[in-house]
């Protein structure tokens, strides 16, 4: 089998030098300006899930001046657009996000976002936090380069997401909710690639991983229901806030004893907790929500069975109650081993292979998994991180301080277009 696949490996980098020679440098070093150009407009207008009404007409627009055909309004805000080679072949998806996250921006770039939004009932900034604005514009800038370049057998369909950081409460949304309205159809998709910029890893740089590459992710609520009393006489109370510390050092113990760790990694943290309105009262309900992180399925159905035994045990042992739910928001993103495997030295000979770097699953989560689940899927890290910075530095995703450089895009508009090419030439 390693024997057939090195071949393989060989077949395809030779394909991809065809795939190479349609594009010279030159056309990418023309567009550059354009996309950084389109990532700024992007960044500082960024839009919550499924409220990415201006980003999608931005996208929508700069397809159709492209000859592309174009559909619009799937899952709410989604644009695809399908482009026709000059032979009929395979279809080959390229997928981005656009949704931005419920955070304040700090930091002093010329193109900071100012923008504000109601989320949760709270107001706050909004922020391109996780760096889907460069996503859309290296993908803006792919349909630009293959639409001027459309000497090659087969099609090729742009996914622009909406609501990758999960829909609104009470909102469906996302990728499971473009392939349940059949956005891999018509035509149907054969293989999907996608990509996440990294502030962690140098620009230039790519890290892949075949089969799981990021986890499974689950949402839980708890609420917790007490005795509300004066806060000078606690023990007239069931005090809900005081379980739901106690909640949250028990289900930290099936991390530490119930979890097989040499297995996989698996994470269950807690994102917010509300109680109370006044110093001096204790509450009668407190809440909770959370995430459940996991690479593997059977350590996932087993942190869900010992938290759904365990949560209401701990309230009703403190004289109070306690329900739980939780939601699976986000499969095993889940690279296809052999495509993988076959376009590996696409990715080595775009930015070189000293460059492209096999790393360990990590417990971020993706709903571009829910794509991977119907047709094979590629998905990788491009780096976005200034050189000269220590990763240790660097501001990680989802803060207020999260910067990308202009620089990684480039190369991530080289790496779907040769990716785009060399699949619909093999």
């Amino acid at each position: 089998m390693k024997k057939y696949m090195k071949k393989l490996s060989f077949l395809f980098a030779l394909i991809g030098c065809t795939a190479v020679a349609q594009i010279n440098d030159s056309t990418f070093t023309s567009i550059e300006s354009k996309v950084v150009q389109w990532r700024h407009e992007i960044h500082q207008n960024p839009e919550l899930s499924n409220r990415e009404f201006n980003t999608a007409k931005k996208v929508a627009g700069h397809l159709e001046a492209l000859g592309i055909e174009v559909s619009t309004g799937i899952a709410y805000t989604g644009v695809v657009g399908v482009l026709k080679g000059n032979e009929p072949g395979k279809v080959v998806a390229l997928r981005a996000d656009m949704d931005g996250l419920p955070v304040t921006e700090r930091n002093s770039l010329p193109y900071k976002s100012q923008a504000t939004a109601i989320f949760n009932n709270q107001q706050t900034g909004v922020m391109h936090a996780c760096g889907h604005d460069t996503h859309v514009a290296i993908l803006m800038g792919v349909a630009e380069i293959l639409a001027e370049n459309r000497d090659f057998a087969g099609t090729v369909k742009f996914i622009f997401q909406p609501a990758e950081e999960g829909p609104p409460a009470g909102e469906k949304g996302g990728a499971l909710l473009m392939v349940q309205e059949g956005v891999l159809k018509n035509p149907d998709v054969d293989a999907i690639f996608g990509l996440h910029i990294s502030s962690e890893t140098p620009v230039g740089h790519i890290n892949y991983k075949t089969k799981g590459i990021m986890a499974a992710a689950d949402a839980y609520k708890i609420v917790v229901g007490g005795k509300q009393s004066h806060g000078s006489t606690p023990w007239k109370s069931v005090d809900p806030i005081m379980i739901s510390s106690q909640i949250i050092n028990g289900i930290q113990t099936i991390i530490s004893r119930n979890s097989e760790l040499t297995k996989e990694g698996a994470v269950v943290s807690v994102g917010a907790i509300h109680a109370g309105i006044r110093f001096n009262i204790i509450p009668e309900t407190a809440e909770m929500i959370g995430t459940i992180r996991t690479l593997d399925e059977d350590m996932q159905n087993i942190i869900h069975e010992r938290m759904y035994a365990m949560v209401p045990q701990i309230a009703a042992a403190f004289g109070g109650t306690a329900t739980i739910t939780i939601d699976k928001t986000a499969a095993l993103t889940y690279n296809d081993e052999a495509l993988t495997q076959m376009m590996v030295p696409t990715l080595e000979r775009t930015v070189g292979a000293s460059n492209v770097h096999l790393i360990k699953a990590i417990t971020g989560a993706e709903d571009f998994s829910y794509f991977q689940q119907k047709v094979p899927g590629l998905y990788f890290f491009l780096g976005g991180m200034d050189p000269a910075m220590n990763p240790a530095d660097a501001p990680s995703h989802h803060t207020p301080d999260f910067v990308v450089q202009d620089e990684g895009m480039i190369h991530g508009v080289k790496v779907m277009v040769n990716l785009a090419l060399d699949y619909l030439n093999q």
